[in-house]
């Protein structure tokens, strides 16, 4: 069994039984960006876990500025994606509920291709069982310095479960020195919407010993209206939410040459029911288009909070650095699974109860410690080099429970419940990676790096109910995995870059459902990455363009199987992913930026997939051939004391499939196209008056589009995510 979009695809493949596992601003130019002028453009990431401008990282990466997207009123990936080359989000229609694609390596199973760090540490889960490819975390904007993400293989420097890339939040730091702070209020309207939206945020800096002791802290809070409709029960508005996120970090120099800083972060997410709306098997919308027909309420609610402690001592010639977090992960949800399960009745009483009324539950809760150790050496020589050590731990739970009630949602005696599965796991890795760059002459330098990670796991499925056999069998794994990269790169100024790379990385296999005709574990995939890349910054016009060539081979790709109605994980096929990521930006004139970026994306299976009904040829899932977008940004200073900013972005998302093109309940996402447009105005650097439109031309999208299949593996209806409707608000923001 399984849960979000992973659930309702496995659903859609279903027969009667039920699963245990699921099936399943930038430095890129071209992205929303901070940049006022040249005076910005050298742009510093820790894409290499060592600050160093992103112009002279051998790797594709873009840089998305905390800033640029509280202009633009962006709050989730979904929002700011299609301004990312590469880069694609599967919205389930929830904020954090995304299955987020780097350069076409899309999950086909449950388990994440791309990772996510907080800072220096991963949150989310590296196995299957909490469906971490369904789930992302998505951070408030308010307090974030920036969000780095990395296109390719990251296996060397970040580990598990980043075969796509990696997408990195980066937390803004306390400051030693300055007493500053803000605060802001936001009003918006969604076409359709019940009501208007708002949100509040604000944060503060406070130096507590001149030069040694700072903190820093925020809160957010956000409600935003529903819009959805339900013909079904007759309620309007079905799909509001409530976001509030909280932060305080602590920064602590007690010498010159040592720092702490701790952080501690809280958010939370309660929607009244996800934003999916419904349409017939054939494709006809319910209702105005904008409805569901879901006979109980869909509530998701999650929680995330995560604590860290970041040590650096400054040895001289090195660099030593500890990093020890801990993350806890908890979400439900509720699907109403009526027209799967509660047709069911009837075949399962022998007629005596008519079609009922099933809310499938789902609770999942992710405990993950965290530990790295590395030395690193000083920028700037000849040779630099890094060496480490990486520990985590998890220990999660996912609880479903699938109800059988009747029509006035009472339950059923002898069929309620209709199924209940505990699935408790653990999953500890160790590795030793070590990174290193040598610079053979002024012009050519190579930069490499090696990892060892091992893994052991366990987990348990325990199960009872109407429509799944009794059981409670355990299971166990261990594997151990090597992974490198190499990229050497020569520089014709300081300015002018071309680079190679090779790189690959690893998904962890791990136990398996214990069935008759399944294996009992799971091996690792891989990808490996080829890839070369161009990057150069000019100063007058100020110009940067940067361009990759890629390709992407994917092997013993974890898919989901079935045996016996019940389905589980196994290896089969490989893939390829291959094509072209180019960003532009350019500033014809002091203030006025213009950017454009695009990927064109071929990814396809190079051999048949029986796990997921694909056949060598057929497209991956949910990847457009083609994405891209343009921006236009102008500031400028109508006043001595005042600084003005216009922006827009169009963003445009091609035509997708809802699974491999061979599978008979894969059907077409078409193509959209959105347009941003944002407005500031700030007096004496103090007072901000924000003005966005986001979707202002009222693009449907879809972020998503699958058909699902009923008990009896007939095509039920078509499950569909639109774009969030035309959003307008106005925003002001006051520092001190």
């Amino acid at each position: 069994m399984s849960t979000g979009s992973a659930r309702r695809r496995w659903l859609a493949a279903s027969a009667a039984g039920l699963a245990w596992m699921p099936a399943a601003a930038s430095a890129q130019a071209g992205a929303p960006s901070d940049s006022a002028g040249a005076e910005e453009e050298v742009i510093l990431v820790t894409a290499q876990k060592r600050e160093e401008d992103v112009q002279d990282v051998p790797a594709s990466i873009s840089v998305v500025g905390g800033e640029a997207l509280v202009r633009s009123g962006a709050t989730q990936i979904q929002d700011f994606a299609g301004y990312v080359p590469g880069l694609h989000g599967e919205n389930r229609g929830t904020a954090g509920g995304t299955r987020v694609a780097l350069r076409g390596i899309s999950p086909l199973g449950a388990n994440a291709t791309v990772g996510v760090y907080v800072d220096d540490a991963p949150v989310g889960s590296a196995t299957p069982y909490t469906e971490s490819g369904d789930f992302t975390v998505d951070l408030l904007p308010y307090d974030l310095a920036r969000i780095e993400i990395l296109r390719g293989p990251q296996g060397t420097l970040y580990g598990a479960s980043t075969i796509g890339g990696l997408i990195k939040y980066v937390t803004v730091a306390p400051d030693l020195d300055d007493f500053s702070g803000r605060v802001g209020a936001e009003l918006f309207g969604i076409r359709h919407g019940g009501e208007a939206g708002y949100a509040v945020q604000g944060m503060v800096n406070v130096p507590l010993v001149e030069d040694r002791l700072a903190v820093t802290a925020s809160l957010a809070h956000r409600s935003t209206p529903g819009w959805i409709d339900n013909v079904q029960t007759g309620e309007r508005d079905q799909n509001g939410y409530e976001q509030t996120g909280g932060r305080l970090s602590l920064l602590w120099r007690p010498a010159e040459a040592f720092t702490v800083r701790l952080s501690a972060l809280y958010q939370e997410l309660d929607q009244d029911s996800v934003s999916t709306t419904a349409q017939s098997a054939a494709g006809v919308p319910v209702g105005n288009g904008r409805s569901n027909f879901n006979y109980v309420a869909e509530p998701f609610r999650s929680e995330f909070e995560y604590y860290s402690a970041t040590l650096d001592y400054d040895l001289g010639p090195a660099t030593l650095s500890s990093t020890t977090s801990f993350s806890r992960i908890e979400r439900f949800e509720r699907v109403d699974a009526s027209r799967i399960f509660g047709i069911l009745f009837p075949l399962l009483t022998g007629g005596a109860v008519p079609p009922g009324v099933t809310p499938f539950d789902n609770r999942i809760t992710l405990d993950k410690w965290t530990e790295e150790v590395r030395l690193t050496s000083a920028s700037g020589g000849r040779f630099e080099w890094m060496a480490g050590f990486f520990y985590t731990g998890e220990e999660a739970l996912n609880e479903q429970l699938v109800f059988a009630l009747d029509q006035d949602l009472v339950p059923i005696p002898g069929l309620d419940p209709l199924a209940t599965v505990a699935i408790p796991s653990t999953y500890d890795e160790y590795a030793l990676f070590a990174n290193a760059t040598f610079r053979i002459t002024d012009r050519f330098r190579v930069t490499g790096g090696l990892r060892w990670a091992h893994n052991d796991q366990t987990f348990r499925q325990v199960s009872a109910g109407a429509i799944v056999p009794a059981a409670d069998r355990p299971g166990e794994s261990s594997e151990g995995v090597w992974t490198y990269s190499l990229s050497p790169q020569f520089h014709f100024t300081e300015d002018m870059m071309v680079y190679a790379r090779v790189a690959n990385g690893y998904r962890p296999g791990g136990p398996n459902v214990v069935v008759p005709g399944l294996p009992a574990t799971v091996d690792a995939d891989r990808v490996t990455n080829y890839e070369l890349g161009f990057k150069t910054r000019l100063a007058d016009p100020a110009l940067s363009i940067d361009v990759a060539l890629f390709r992407m081979d994917w092997t013993d790709i974890q898919v989901p199987i079935q045996s016996g109605g019940i389905g589980g994980l196994g290896n089969g096929g490989t893939a390829r992913s291959q094509g072209i990521e180019a960003a532009l930006s350019i500033e014809p004139a002091p203030g006025l930026t213009f950017g454009a970026n695009g990927a064109y994306t071929d990814s396809e299976l190079t051999q048949d997939a029986p796990g997921v009904g694909g056949l060598a040829g057929d497209r991956l899932p949910n990847i457009p051939k083609f994405s891209g977008s343009l921006t236009a940004d102008y500031s400028f200073r109508p006043g001595p004391r005042t600084e003005a900013r216009i922006g827009a972005g169009l963003r445009h998302v091609g035509r997708r499939l809802s699974a491999v093109e061979s599978n008979p309940l894969a059907v077409g996402v078409s193509a959209y196209t959105a347009l941003d447009l944002n407005a500031s105005v700030t007096l004496d650097d103090r007072f901000t008056l924000r003005a966005f439109a986001r979707n202002l031309t009222g693009s449907e999208g879809p972020s998503s589009r699958t058909l699902i299949a009923d008990g009896l593996n007939q095509p039920a209806y078509i499950n569909a995510v639109p774009l969030q409707p035309r959003t307008i608000g106005l925003a002001v923001d006051v520092a001190f």
